[in-house]
C-alpha cells in the first residue's frame, strides 16, 4: 500500500466566517472539503486563523472589565486560548459529523490548545504592527495607553485600534504530543490562531500580548511533523502577479528561486499574501519532495491533485 501523503492544511478567514452564526455555517462547508483529502487517501492536520475570534473576545474581556472594575484585564495570550478552545470546539464537532456522515468511523478528531514559544529579543517587539480588536476615539485609546499601556495607533481615518507585536514563531510547546496524535491516525487541530505566544523563563512559559502569524506557524509544525505538503488556503485560486492590474499573471507551479525573486521585487502585498508566499517558499524549501500549496478551500482536492492552485517547490 502507498504511504499517505500527509498534509497540513491552514486554514484562513474565511473558512471559518465573522461572528458565532457565521462560523456554524463556515464549519461544515470547510468540513466538507476536508474530508474530501481524507477521502483522496490523505492524513490531514488542520490549522486556522482566528483573526475576528480573538478581537471578539477581546471586546468581551474589555466589555466584562467596564461592567466591573474589579474585574481583572484578560491578557491576549488567554483570549487567543480562548478563542483556539471555540472554533476547534466547532471544527472538531463538524469533521466529526462529515466523516461519519461518510461512514468513516475509525478516525478520532481532536483539538490541541497549542502554545507557541517565541523569542523575546525578536525585532517585531520593537515594531509593533498587528491591529486587534475594535475602533475607539482618541481619548478612549488615550485612556487604554493609560490603563493598560496598550499602543494604539490611528488606522486610516477610522479611529484607533491596539497594535501589537507578530513575532515568528520559535517552537511549537506541544509537538511531541501532536506528533504522537498524527501518528496515531488521529484527524488533529493546532496551533490555532498561529499558536498562543508564550516566551520561556527557565521551566515557566508566559504569555506575551503578541500575535503570531497562523501561515508561519502552520509551516513550522508542517516541517515537524515531515509532512510533504503544507496548504495555504486564502481568498484566491491562485498567487498573481501584478495582482488587481491589466498586467495580472497567475501561477500555477513555481521554484522556491522564482518565488523568491517576485518577493524581492514586491509583488506580494504585505499582511495579505507575502506571508503566505514566505511560508509557502520556506517549506517548499526545507527539503526535497516537500510542496507547498496556495489556493481556494473548495479547490484543495483538487490542488493535491495537480490540477488547480499555485504549488511552490525547489
Amino acid at each position: 500500500m502507498a504511504k499517505k501523503k500527509r498534509i497540513v492544511i491552514a486554514l484562513g478567514g474565511n473558512a471559518l466566517g465573522n461572528t458565532l452564526a457565521d462560523q456554524m455555517n463556515a464549519v461544515k462547508i470547510t468540513a466538507r472539503a476536508i474530508v474530501d483529502l481524507i477521502e483522496e487517501g490523505c492524513e490531514v492536520v488542520v490549522t486556522h486563523g482566528n483573526g475576528p475570534q480573538v478581537g471578539m473576545v477581546n471586546n468581551a474581556m474589555l466589555a466584562l472589565r467596564n461592567e466591573d472594575p474589579d474585574q481583572p484585564n484578560i491578557p491576549l495570550s488567554v483570549c487567543v486560548a480562548m478563542s483556539q478552545a471555540y472554533i476547534g470546539y466547532d471544527l472538531q464537532n463538524a469533521l466529526r459529523e462529515e466523516l461519519m456522515n461518510r461512514n468513516m468511523t475509525d478516525i478520532p478528531v481532536a483539538t490541541m490548545i497549542t502554545q507557541v514559544r517565541v523569542d523575546p529579543d525578536d525585532p517585531a517587539f520593537d515594531h509593533l504592527s498587528k491591529p486587534i480588536g475594535k475602533f475607539y476615539t482618541k481619548e478612549q485609546a488615550q485612556n487604554l495607553e493609560k490603563e493598560f499601556h496598550y499602543t494604539m495607533v490611528e488606522d486610516a481615518g477610522r479611529g484607533y485600534r491596539r497594535v501589537v507585536a507578530s513575532p515568528k514563531p520559535a517552537e511549537i510547546v506541544e509537538i511531541d504530543t501532536i506528533r504522537t496524535m498524527v501518528n496515531d491516525k488521529n484527524l488533529v487541530i493546532a496551533c490555532g490562531g498561529g499558536g498562543i505566544p508564550v516566551v520561556r523563563h527557565g521551566n515557566h512559559l508566559k504569555g506575551v500580548g503578541a500575535v503570531i502569524d497562523k501561515d508561519f506557524a502552520s509551516c513550522l509544525l508542517a516541517k515537524e511533523l515531515d509532512a510533504d505538503y503544507l496548504i495555504i488556503l486564502t481568498a484566491v485560486e491562485k498567487v498573481a502577479l501584478n495582482f488587481g492590474t491589466p498586467e495580472e499573471k497567475l501561477l500555477s507551479d513555481i521554484s522556491v528561486k522564482e518565488a523568491k525573486q517576485y518577493i524581492n521585487e514586491g509583488h506580494f502585498a504585505p499582511g495579505s499574501m507575502l506571508p503566505k508566499v514566505q511560508a509557502a517558499v520556506d517549506f517548499a524549501g526545507s527539503k526535497p519532495g516537500r510542496t507547498a500549496v496556495i489556493t481556494l478551500l473548495e479547490k484543495a482536492r483538487d490542488a493535491i491533485r495537480g490540477e488547480t492552485g499555485t504549488a511552490f517547490h525547489l
